[in-house]
């Protein structure tokens, strides 16, 4: 997910192309049977981001009052959106990317 904010300029555009790469790959690997999806977390709560003081900074606490689960993201909430997207329920998928972000939108 990225959030079109104001000093994020490299950050969002990085993001934007993730999304394309993922869609171009997935029409190219396609008809080789080769899935091709992403998965584009919201907030989550990692080691980096303590170790940068970010988990308690206001900008996280003001992240944390617009997500709707009102809560950062766990790493085990992400891995299973990956787990899905790698195992066969998800056979149909590609192409896609699948916002895991407790219901913020950007």
């Amino acid at each position: 997910m990225h959030l079109s904010q104001a000093n994020l300029m490299i950050y969002t555009a990085t993001k934007s192309a993730v999304e394309a790469i993922t869609r171009v790959l997935a029409k190219e690997l396609g008809p080789r049977q080769i899935r091709v999806n992403a998965v584009a977390p919201g907030g989550t709560e990692t080691e980096g981001g303590h170790e940068h003081g970010l988990i308690d900074s206001p900008y996280v606490k003001e992240l944390i009052a617009q997500t709707p689960l009102a809560r950062l993201g766990q790493p085990s909430d992400i891995a299973g959106v990956v787990t899905f997207l790698a195992g066969p329920e998800a056979r149909w998928l590609t192409g896609e990317v699948i916002l895991a972000s407790g219901g913020l939108r950007p």
